[in-house]
């Protein structure tokens, strides 16, 4: 009898850590796809149907914000655009959400689920390019410019929202649509406050898209670095720097000093880590010491913990710093951004969708466009993606080598989250940068979207329909994600969105960007209204016959921005 009951409860054992290793397999690799109902599956050619029936609508929305090219927290002109055309659609758009001017929630149906669409709009600094052209020539020189290709998601989310409308329209289903920006994202500067301002408390999903150069999902964490934006502003006293420098306590100094401490103690940081900054308000002239000096750094790591420890040591520098100069100083969050984890059921959906819908048939000229450029920088002439890749599972800290950063961390910490990446840009090109411009009005651009927007529109049906996704996506989100981990926002309860930052510089190229807005009543696509032929290739030859110097390439840069502000200044285009 003993020896029966020992056998009992080894057996037993054994199913159970059978099952438990099971599970946690299933937690971290792909498993197997449900079947779609044939009314889900006819809903989902039908949205197919109706977002490649906006495509025009697709190329207008893409190129127009494009063209307005408004830095975060001042995309007034493209947060009214697009919060136009939700309205005419049926949408109640709420402005001004989380005190941020630019920020919008739009919202149609009644009812549950609730279902959130983002994706980001803001542009980067100096990244001003010619759509369509595969060397350096900027619509205006100094200028931002879309070269993370921000103007692309929002306009990929209105097009799946409005053909899961129809279909929700057509067969009285219940369910809410909501469709909200990524402001600021580049300063990691909106969606913390959002999720503070208690935006997603009621929302079942969010689905995010990102540009990319091929159609993709992943999930799990360990993909993007969660990061903090913090200014240090340090105060010392102004004096004549050659008459009496003594007399001064110099604010520059002590800036200087904290980098040098942070540069000394960099080698002695875990390797995962990104640490950066920029110098602001480092005084006016030489012959005056600086009183005001501004230290601005993005701390960057892997797991709050870690963050946490970065931001702390930063101000111990920061400290340090002052006393060493004598001055003082203070500290201000401009942003911040968990570590990203994504909802492995909701992912997996979407990937069988994604499936579905493939990459775009590429043209010869969109493959020109991409290998030009690509032979521009030097970097391996692949041109466009042609293949899917293959679902990601979720990475280890071990294997994190670090990444990027984006906020949608914390809304990912707060609700099922996914990130569909869309194929709207070009392979190998450095991101933030005017390169990275070029594909995002032209026919790629479109055709990523259009493809995106197919994916999610699809998504989006599972999530209308499929309640038992949204139960195992909620069961992952709290089972898994949340077992190690809870949301502890970076941001403090007396820090606010710094609405002020990025107003010098787009009160500085506002007015000349003006004169390139994309006038789709009057030219069928911004390529051409700018007269841009596309592909524009680099010229073979330089005007002496030998292959083009940097020095040629500047000068048909300036040559080509003189032609181009005569011919708008005389009411033409390019």
């Amino acid at each position: 009898m003993k020896i029966f009951r020992s056998i009992q409860i080894l057996v037993c054992h054994l199913f159970l850590t059978t099952a438990l290793f099971g599970q946690q397999q299933s937690d971290t690799q792909p498993t197997p796809p449900s079947s779609d109902t044939a009314a889900l599956a006819a809903m989902k050619k039908e949205a197919i149907a109706g977002v490649e029936s906006r495509a025009k609508l697709a190329q207008v929305m893409v190129d127009t914000i494009f063209s307005y090219a408004e830095l975060g927290f001042q995309e007034k002109r493209s947060s009214a655009y697009l919060t136009g055309i939700l309205e005419k659609n049926g949408f109640k758009v709420e402005r001004g959400i989380a005190g941020i001017p630019t920020a919008f929630m739009a919202t149609w149906g009644e009812g549950k689920p609730v279902i959130a669409l983002g994706s980001d709009l803001d542009c980067i600094p100096q990244a001003s390019q010619k759509p369509g052209v595969a060397y350096r020539d900027p619509l205006v020189v100094g200028a931002p410019g879309h070269g993370e290709g921000h103007n692309s998601g929002i306009p990929l989310n209105i097009l799946a929202a409005l053909a899961v409308k129809d279909i929700m329209q057509k067969n009285h289903m219940k369910g809410t649509i909501k469709i909200w920006p990524g402001i600021a994202e580049e300063l990691i500067g909106a969606k913390a406050y959002y999720v503070r301002a208690g935006y997603f408390k009621d929302v079942d999903a969010v689905l995010f898209a990102h540009v990319a150069n091929n159609l993709g999902v992943s999930f799990g964490g360990f993909g993007s670095l969660g990061a903090v934006s913090m200014r240090f502003d340090f105060v010392g006293e102004s004096s004549h720097a050659a008459v009496a420098p003594w007399r001064g306590k110099s604010a520059l100094s002590a800036a200087e000093l904290m980098d040098v401490g942070w540069s000394f103690k960099r080698q002695f940081l875990r390797p995962v880590q990104r640490s950066h900054n920029v110098l602001v308000n480092a005084g006016d002239q030489p012959n005056v010491v600086p009183s005001t000096a501004s230290n601005w750094y993005y701390f960057r790591e892997a797991d709050y913990p870690h963050i946490r420890e970065l931001v702390d040591l930063g101000s111990t520098m920061a400290k340090g710093a002052s006393i060493m100069s004598g001055t003082t100083y203070s500290s201000t969050i401009l942003g911040s951004a968990w570590p990203g984890w994504f909802n492995k059921p909701i992912a997996e959906a979407e990937y069988q969708n994604i499936k579905m819908v493939g990459l775009p048939t590429w043209s010869d000229a969109d493959q020109a466009l991409a290998k030009g450029i690509q032979h521009e920088l030097k970097v391996p002439e692949v041109g466009l993606e042609t293949s899917i890749n293959s679902l990601r599972a979720a990475a280890t800290e071990e294997s994190f080598t670090g990444g990027p950063s984006d906020d949608i961390g914390d809304v990912s910490w707060n609700l099922p989250t996914v990130t569909l990446r869309y194929p709207a840009n070009i392979p190998n090109l450095p991101g933030h940068n005017w390169a990275n411009s070029i594909a995002m009005a032209t026919p790629i651009a479109h055709k990523g979207v259009v493809a995106g927007a197919k994916a999610q529109a699809m998504t989006l049906l599972d999530l209308l329909n499929k309640p038992e996704l949204l139960a195992s996506a909620w069961d992952y989100f709290n089972r898994v994600q949340l077992k190690n981990q809870k949301y502890v926002p970076f941001i403090r309860p007396e820090d606010k969105p710094h609405t002020e930052l990025n107003k010098a510089i787009m009160d500085k190229y506002e007015p000349q960007l003006e004169k390139f807005y994309y006038d789709a009543d009057k030219y069928p696509s911004y390529l051409e209204q700018l007269g841009i032929k596309y592909p524009t290739l680099r010229p073979q030859t330089s005007t002496n016959g030998q292959p083009p110097t940097e020095t040629d390439a500047e000068s048909i840069e300036l040559e080509n921005t003189i032609k181009s502000s005569s011919a708008v200044a005389g009411g033409g285009g390019f």
